[in-house]
């Protein structure tokens, strides 16, 4: 055997599909806009919960083990116990299972949040990862409307607080109980017609991608694309077909709510569906929540198989390009609604609850386009550069370090080959750092150092083009006393600050 063959395969690296690293600047992102979603949380009197990543699989609901491996929809592998385990799917079923099992300890109503990953394990494409960031929030054991009021309440404001301005987002409300009392109105009523309500319920989901009238061809005898491919549709007669169209195309709600009261009246749930919705309009334009931010819109289905009551959805209006170069509304950032039966399959017992869950990627994205992140800067650490590698010299340059830090300004002292001085300042640059301090023999003889204020000679050494001149000019340089250090750091840091500043407004 020779060397070749005895040494060993390198192990390669690779990211598992469906999966994304976060850099730097994607991370401060996420914290700045979490950071000012979780403060109007606060500010609504709700508190923080946290649940583990993963959960027994029972507990998720639908995503039940149906084979010897469960892998459905989930991330599942078995305890030593041989019980199932899952990572989490989303955050409420686990909000459910912790409010059941601590049912007796915690106070109703229970107002929480909680911001965390959770995983699909399903097939990725472009824009959609089999793990990405949530941010939910829930009032458990409130069975009155003005907690799913509120709720949209606090949607809106938290639109704004990311900078979205009123216009270019409206939170959008149904009630699943209306819509299945428009369906038994047409009768479709019984367990025996739920595959036709569900090919309806889809039908209307493409409202806003085919018309009324593509619409009108999925719910009757079907349509065929531009392709030539044709969809088979839900199969409703000229009159059902005119009720459900009525339904999903109510643009003035004050105006249709009478209307739509009659078409549903005599239903087991419609009439209560529609003074729900009332409720939350008046309740809305009460606190000064008008149809411009909180709008009722029957054409928001999504979901309805699995809320039980008012249903929203959070959507920015804006137009984006797509990746056909195409204008396009964004769309939805965020939906929820009344979930009364989540917790009671813990229970046994009816346990109200209603939530709001933001798609933290999606939302972020959406900012991005906007130009509403990055706008606090994080600023790359002053760089304090080694001269000399004695114990005494690097006690100094640590001490110079700390005392920027104990001053809350972001500082390192040079932790790679100190005695190429050029590599210091090259890994300054590439770092973004705004100062680098140096202080040589000389300088310390002196109790002096030296302050290079790296964003303006990166700046001026573009507008000299004479090396002679540039050395001469000895730009952006200044020396000051060890006992001033602090505060000329300081003086900088906030002159490139007002810099920034005036940029972004001009």
């Amino acid at each position: 055997m020779n060397d070749k063959q005895k040494k060993p395969q390198k192990l390669r690296a690779r990211l598992p599909r469906g999966f994304v690293d976060r850099s730097a600047a994607d991370i401060h992102a996420t914290n700045e806009m979490t950071a000012k979603i979780r403060e109007v949380y606060e500010r609504y009197g709700f508190d923080p919960v946290e649940t583990p990543l993963f959960e027994y699989t029972d507990a998720l609901g639908k995503f039940l083990p149906d084979s010897d491996r469960p892998n459905e929809g989930v991330f599942s592998l078995t305890d030593d116990d041989d019980q199932w385990m899952s990572l989490r799917y989303d955050l409420t079923a686990p909000l459910a299972r912790h409010v059941a099992e601590n049912f007796n300890e915690i106070q109703l109503p229970f107002r929480t949040y909680r911001a965390g990953y959770v995983f699909r394990n399903e097939k990725p494409g472009p824009g959609r990862f089999r793990q990405f960031m949530q941010f939910d929030a829930d009032t458990v054991g409130s069975p009155g409307v003005q907690a799913d009021a509120e709720m949209c309440m606090m949607m809106a404001d938290t639109m704004e607080a990311l900078g979205i301005k009123r216009g270019d987002y409206v939170i959008r409300v149904n009630n699943r109980k209306v819509l299945d009392g428009v369906m038994e109105a047409i009768g479709l009523g019984g367990d025996d017609k739920a595959g036709q309500r569900l090919n309806v319920l889809r039908a209307i989901d493409k409202l806003d991608k085919f018309g009324p009238e593509g619409v009108k061809l999925l719910l009757g005898p079907g349509r065929k694309d531009e392709s030539g491919d044709f969809t088979k549709g839900a199969g409703l007669n000229e009159e059902q077909i005119d009720k459900v169209l009525f339904f999903v195309g109510i643009k003035d709600y004050a105006e249709s709510a009478a209307q739509l009261g009659e078409l549903v009246a005599g239903t087991a749930n419609g009439g209560e569906g529609v003074n729900e919705l009332n409720t939350i309009g008046a309740l809305a334009t009460s606190a000064g929540y008008g149809p411009d931010r909180i709008k009722i819109d029957p054409s928001v289905v999504r979901g309805l198989e699995y809320y039980t009551g008012p249903v929203f959805e959070a959507e920015l209006t804006f137009d984006v390009t797509n990746e056909k170069g195409e204008k396009v509304v964004f769309g939805s950032v965020g939906g929820g609604g009344r979930y009364d039966g989540l917790v009671s399959r813990f229970m046994g017992q009816p346990v109200p609850a209603t939530g709001f869950s933001i798609g933290v990627s999606r939302l972020m994205t959406a900012l991005k386009n906007l130009g509403k992140l990055g706008q606090d800067d994080v600023i790359a650490p002053v760089l304090v550069t080694v001269m000399d590698g004695d114990v005494e010299s690097m006690g100094r340059y640590q001490r110079f370090t700390q005392a920027l830090r104990n001053e809350g300004i972001r500082a390192e002292m040079y932790q790679g080959n100190w005695k190429k001085f050029g590599n210091q300042l090259k890994y300054a640059d590439r770092r973004g750092c705004p100062i680098a301090i140096i202080q040589g023999g000389d300088e310390r003889a002196q109790g002096v150092v030296q302050l290079k204020d790296l964003i303006e000679g990166k700046r001026l050494s573009g507008e000299i083009e004479d090396n002679a001149s540039w050395r001469e000019a000895r730009v952006a340089q200044d020396t000051v006393s060890e006992a001033d250090l602090v505060a000329k750091v300081k003086e900088i840091l906030a002159a490139q600050a007002e810099d920034r500043r005036r940029a972004k407004d001009v």
